[in-house]
């Protein structure tokens, strides 16, 4: 059967931050705070542990939010001083969880969260045309989630993660006059996650998580070519100028231990540690129904492509100060490492080891809340020296974010 075997690598690109294509805006609470998760003040924990629904101070908490992120990349080649920069329009990743405690020791839960996505954009003419132009990725998570309470100061908390997202991929194939375009909408996977709490006294929080990798499979997806209909039948195309894929899109693991300490009743300061284990994601391998447009001798249709990533880390540091019982003032730091060398750089995964600085605040109305976070991303320069594609010159990036979040949570 053929296939075409999408890895993680090709989707990394979608955005410039979190060491790949992993996106951290799943709570704005928690962007603020650079997005660290021993946070148990209302549903918008569940995303980070599902364990930590047990310990929300309301029978019912229910938590939604959205952000805007705004990323340029600018490639400059080192040769000709020619220099490129995207033009991507700006990413909306959404959030939305509830919560509910069924007895004293048992909660569950449901979290809605859009972990991948966004689109990068670069030029049609640009000089890395063969490698992409465009390309869309849209990744959403639906997690039902329970947990129990073990004892007063410890839970345990299991999820089950149904993916469904979408791959839109244009870039050209100058060997056929033209461009292609990669697109399925109705791809799926299957995963959980599992975690433990404790609230050891009144001072600590500690959130310790692992979240599967998920394979997301394309079972009929599309490639389209826009080339001169004279060629179809030499390409193995139908009258559409169209051939078949399937795709497996494995998406990536993450190891996750939290912390978070209340200095003083008003001053809380929290850190997270996450591990992510890209080294199993080291290559792009394409496989089309018929098109021999490959790299194979074996098999023309085939196309491998090397990416050589590594496991990557990143670390976090967030406070919060309680300047009063309605407002909260808060402010973070993290450092993302990129999953691969300058070597193996490409224009699809822009990923740049960067430092973010976030801030925001959070306003107490009672029983409602609202949080508002920005963060601005300061990626280190890249110079890319890609003997693979012959790509060779300097990269730079910026990114934005800002956020709005709301929680509303019902007390016994």
């Amino acid at each position: 059967m053929k296939k075409l075997l999408i890895t993680t690598s090709l989707l990394a690109g979608m955005m410039v931050y979190a060491g790949g294509f992993r996106v951290s805006l799943q709570g704005v609470k928690q962007l603020a705070m650079a997005h660290t998760s021993a946070h148990v003040e209302d549903a918008s924990v569940a995303f980070f542990n599902p364990a930590g629904i047990s310990f929300i101070p309301a029978k019912l908490s229910v938590a939604a939010g959205g952000f805007g992120a705004k990323s340029s990349v600018t490639f400059q080649n080192t040769a000709t001083y020619q220099s490129t920069e995207t033009d991507s329009p700006l990413g909306t990743p959404v959030y939305a969880a509830i919560a509910y405690k069924i007895v004293d020791n048992v909660s569950v839960g449901f979290s809605f969260a859009s972990p991948f996505g966004s689109t990068i954009q670069w030029p049609d003419n640009w000089e890395g045309r063969e490698m992409v132009q465009k390309m869309e990725l849209k990744g959403l998570y639906f997690q039902p989630m329970v947990s129990v309470k073990l004892a007063p100061w410890a839970s345990f908390g299991a999820s089950y993660i149904y993916a469904k997202g979408l791959v839109d991929w244009d870039k050209a194939v100058t060997q056929l006059g033209g461009t292609m375009n990669i697109k399925d909408d109705k791809a799926k996977g299957h995963g959980f996650g599992i975690g433990f709490y404790f609230q050891p006294d009144e001072k600590w929080d500690v959130s310790v998580a692992y979240r599967s990798p998920v394979d997301m499979k394309a079972d009929n997806g599309k490639v389209t070519f826009n080339i001169s209909p004279a060629l179809y039948p030499l390409v193995g195309l139908d009258a559409n100028g169209q051939d078949s894929f399937k795709a497996t899109l494995p998406l990536v693991e993450e190891y996750t231990i939290g912390l978070a300490y209340k200095v003083t009743p008003k001053w809380k300061v929290a850190a997270d540690f996450n591990y992510h284990g890209w080294e199993a994601y080291n290559k792009l391998t394409l496989d089309f129904a018929n098109a021999p447009i490959g790299n194979q001798a074996s098999d023309p249709t085939v196309l491998v492509n090397p990416k050589n990533f590594h496991n990557t880390k990143t670390f976090r540091l967030g406070t919060e100060y309680k300047l009063n019982d309605m407002i909260a003032a808060r402010a973070g730091w993290y450092y993302d490492e990129s999953p691969y060398s300058d070597e193996n750089f490409i224009p699809e995964t822009p990923s740049f080891d960067a430092h973010v600085a976030t801030a925001g605040l959070g306003l107490n109305f009672g029983s409602f809340g609202a949080d508002l976070a920005a963060a601005m991303s300061f990626p280190k320069s890249r110079m890319v020296n890609n003997s693979y594609y012959n790509y060779v010159g300097q990269a730079k990036a910026k990114t934005l974010y800002f956020g709005l979040g709301l929680h509303y949570n019902l007390i016994k």
